[in-house]
């Protein structure tokens, strides 16, 4: 078993619901966060710019980081979006346990 969280970020609630629905129901994400709007500024293809964007947390296991990633590209409207895995390397075992079993494919 090795638990990750994924980061990405959507330009609005509603495409970042779908994405969410959509790892839920292919058992590739056991919980997906999509919290308040934040601004993020950044400097893309040389001028600085900023955003109001909604945070996406993905809780998942290491095995589906893969199709994760072509999920969010093929959803994101954005030409490079973000995507951060992050190892969770401890946490409370009932709980990491729970990501596991969630995100077990059925065959």
């Amino acid at each position: 078993m090795e638990p990750v969280l994924i980061i990405t970020n959507f330009p609005d609630k509603k495409s970042a619901l779908a994405l969410a629905e959509t790892l839920i129901d292919q058992h590739l994400a056991a919980c997906v966060n999509a919290l308040s709007p934040c601004t993020s500024i950044y400097r893309w293809q040389g001028a600085m710019d900023s955003a109001e964007e909604t945070p996406v947390l993905i809780k998942t296991q290491r095995q589906h980081y893969e199709r994760v990633e072509q999920l969010i590209k093929m959803m994101h409207p954005y030409e490079l979006p973000e995507v951060i895995m992050v190892p969770i390397l401890s946490g409370l075992p009932a709980y990491l346990q729970w990501i596991a079993d969630e995100t077990t494919l059925i065959k």
